[in-house]
């Protein structure tokens, strides 16, 4: 056998098995259930009111046009429509030859080529070279938009522009539907999928249909970490458990885009990817919203990390060919860090440093989000006669020597396929890039189910590890923590855990990052609470929690954690009361894109600004002492977040006392632009309540209230309302502000003083008798 057909044969034969995994031979369309004959995904079992572990989170609803449910019928015409070359111009490229299903549906080229390119998937050459690289289309089903730039609103639309594209496939859509009618296979397969006789459902309406029924079923939410999420201990290893603490931490932000369980995000992002050197420059496409698309200065989708083994090289134009260049490019701090001008670059992307080991771990859990279990398969022949795609291998996603089994996997198929290996036997071991089959049914049994009602009850004490005692805990379990030192970064997957430190002749147990481990206490799990500790040198966070219900931080002493000390975001009922925060580089206490929120009696001095509300919902911020910070209380409303508004915040009650600390935050943070002397700073929020405060010694400003056009001038666009509406101050102690005022005060063209209005947006309200203002005469409570 010649070398070409022995790796040929071998692709063949192992490649779709080592990928798969068994289950796809038992089911043709795995992950997807029918509901009233329409096929939809069909994710793990998840109780939404009780799911098995904080990691677990549900999956989109999926909307689909309505005159296009999914039937089996459409899939498999879509199926193999998509793998067929009479789609294009002259018969030679299908959807398949840039969207190869052995390269995790991309191609494996920087930047894809079309119109006159040879060849499929990384094999393919000559043609047109576009700007950007095939985007995946595993669980595409879930995009918000279709595209890099989101021009297309759903997947028939991205079909119908593909094909017609010139530079891509330049089909006629008349001459392709007169080609489809000429093959009677089309024309029978055509009207059993959509009605009709004799071919007479052939428009190029339902090719695009078709296509897009096909590709509503890659699914993928059946990997490892998605085992691990159901609760099975086992399903990941000690380093990608460390990776996903780091993915998961205020450090690096992954999470904060690159959200479960989809990890994408329905936003799009200025991050500074730089052109390639090689190849041609970004333009923003016809069709693309203002702002999205082109270069380093547009915004590109967020797209999922599943399968993200698979489909190097990364970015929308293919500049990084590892995982570990991306993590470079990120913890560099993304285009401004490679010395690009990005003024609209995210908030999120700022410098971080990460040990190799940090990076080898975060690479490992990433390699951990693999699922091929809905992998189709590629026909043996197509009804046009025309030539399908071949097996091909995706590239290394890493040159790391990682203990992953995917990579193993991964390194196995590029050795036989160099020769290096022992030739194929004749009945080829199911692999699987898919370690086990999907999960049906009822999650894992678990144990002991009577303790884990009620919980254990575990003690740690100094020597012991915090983390394994929360592992041991479990559900509704409590860990008490005794006075001593502990050096952890602890992760709480589990609901209903309770942190506990136990308190000794006023000794509390310390948490000590020794300015090197990312978070003390990571917290994905419902009902969760953390109390009595002392937590200090830390890079990214105190304590963060992730989208869980009833989360509360009590009593607690925290100095110098990173970001910030407090940290729940996308979570709904939180309370923070009796805690003492200093030193954090961002906020003492950060509460966002939450709702159902009580701030009350804590201590937060010597941060860069002490309280902050961000893009929430209903919350009291109440009898607090904030004092000796840059800026004092911030509620406020960014762009470009998961949560679209900041509305209902009552702040009362308070001690905003001396906050005149010069700005220490990175100059790319946008709280970089907190003036020093802010006492309470109401940005763009609406129907925020302030009242009964005593507000003193402020050099800035006492109180003001602003757009967020002046932190982002027009034209740039945005995702939010600008203006601050409905908010009422009054019936506050203003006292000695507006003597010290930050330089940077003057860009805004008004003088420092109690009570500052730029005079943006509706029925904004005052009743301040005392206190010098601008402008002179604000709008009076009745």
């Amino acid at each position: 056998m010649s070398n070409s057909r022995w790796v040929f044969g071998l692709t063949t034969a192992l490649l779709p098995l080592l990928i798969v995994g068994a289950s796809v031979l038992e089911n043709q369309y795995v992950g997807m259930r029918m509901v009233d004959g329409v096929l939809v995904p069909s994710p793990p079992p998840l109780d939404e009111r009780n799911p098995a572990t904080g990691l677990q989170k549900a999956f989109p609803a999926v909307v689909q046009p309505e005159d296009n449910p999914t039937t089996p019928e459409k899939v498999e015409l879509g199926r193999l429509l998509f793998f067929d070359p009479i789609l294009s111009d002259d018969n030679t490229m299908s959807c398949a030859h840039c969207h190869h299903p052995h390269l995790g549906f991309s191609d494996g080229l920087p930047r894809s080529l079309g119109r006159g390119a040879t060849g499929a998937g990384r094999e393919r050459k000559g043609g047109i070279e576009l700007t950007r690289g095939a985007p995946t289309l595993w669980n595409a089903v879930y995009n918000h938009r279709q595209f890099w730039d989101g021009r297309a609103a759903n997947l028939e639309e991205q079909a119908r522009m593909v094909i017609t594209t010139p530079e891509e496939v330049n089909a006629d859509p008349e001459e392709l539907v007169r080609e489809l009618k000429a093959i009677p296979e089309y024309r029978e397969l055509f009207d059993k999928a959509f009605g009709g006789k004799n071919g007479e459902a052939i428009t190029f309406k339902n090719i695009t249909y078709a296509l897009a029924a096909f590709e509503r079923t890659l699914v993928s939410f059946n990997s490892r970490f998605d085992r691990y999420a159901a609760g099975d201990g086992s399903a990941l290893t000690p380093q990608e458990k460390r990776g996903l603490k780091l993915f998961l931490s205020p450090k690096t932000r992954c999470n904060e885009c690159h959200g479960l369980p989809t990890f994408a995000n329905r936003d799009f992002k200025v991050i500074g990817v730089p052109d390639p050197p090689d190849g041609p420059r970004d333009m923003p496409k016809e069709g693309a919203e203002k702002g999205r698309g082109g270069g380093p200065q547009g915004a590109f989708k967020i797209p999922t990390l599943r399968n993200i083994a698979l489909t190097a090289p990364y970015m929308h134009n293919g500049v990084f060919a590892t995982l570990e260049e991306v993590l470079d490019f990120y913890s560099g701090g993304g285009g401004r860090g490679l010395g690009l001008d990005v003024p609209l670059q995210d908030d999120k992307i700022r410098k971080f440093q990460l040990t190799p080991q940090e990076k080898a771990d975060i690479i490992a859990f990433l390699l951990a989000l693999t699922d091929e279990s809905a992998l189709p398969k590629i026909p043996e022949r197509v009804p046009s006669g025309l030539p399908v795609v071949k097996p091909q291998i995706p590239h290394l996603p890493t040159k790391l020597d990682i203990d992953s089994p995917e990579l193993r996997r991964l390194k196995q198929v590029h050795r036989r396929a160099s020769g290096l290996n022992s030739p194929v036997p004749a009945q080829p071991r199911r692999l699987g890039m898919h370690i086990q089959a999907p999960m049906r049914g009822n999650r894992p049994e678990r144990t002991d189910k009577a303790v884990q009602a009620k919980g254990r009850v575990v003690e740690v004490r100094p020597g012991e590890s915090i983390q394994e005692a929360v592992d041991r805990a479990g559900r509704n379990g409590v860990v008490r923590v005794y006075p001593g030192t502990y050096h952890e970064n602890v992760l709480v997957i589990h609901h209903g855990v309770t942190i506990e430190g136990v308190i000794q002749n006023g000794k509390r147990p310390v948490l000590d990052g020794r300015n090197f481990l990312p978070d003390a206490i990571s917290g994905l799990g419902n009902d969760f609470t953390v109390m009595n500790l002392e937590i200090r040198n830390y890079q990214g966070n105190g304590v963060v929690v992730h989208k869980a219900r009833n989360v509360v931080y009590r009593n607690l002493i925290l100095h110098n954690t990173g970001l910030y000390g407090v940290y729940p975001i996308e979570c709904d009922g939180v309370l923070v009361e009796d805690c003492k925060v200093s030193g954090t580089k961002d906020a003492g206490i950060y509460v966002g894109q939450s709702r159902n929120i009580v701030v009350r009696r804590n201590e937060a001095f010597q941060n860069v600004t002490g309280i902050e509300i961000e893009n929430c919902v209903n919350a009291i911020v109440e009898e607090n002492y904030v004092h000796n910070n840059t800026g004092g209380i911030l509620v406020f409303l960014l762009p470009f977040n998961p949560s679209k508004v900041q509305d209902g915040c009552i702040v009362r009650r308070n001690r905003v006392i001396n906050n005149n600390t010069p700005n220490f935050a990175a100059p790319e943070a946008i709280v970089s632009n907190v003036l020093k002397g802010t006492g309470i700073m109401i940005l763009a929020a609406d129907n925020t309540e302030v009242y009964e405060n005593e507000i003193v010694g402020n050099g800035s400003f006492g109180v003001m209230v602003i757009s967020l056009r002046q932190l982002f001038p027009e034209p740039t666009p945005l995702d939010v309302d600008p203006h601050p509406d409905g908010n009422r101050i009054y019936n506050n102690t203003l006292r000695d502000n507006a003597k010290d005022p930050d330089e940077r005060l003057k860009r805004f063209g008004v003088p420092p003083v109690d009570l500052l209005w730029d005079m943006t947006g509706k029925n904004n309200q005052w009743r301040q008798p005392e206190g010098s203002r601008f402008p002179p005469n604000l709008p009076m409570i009745p």
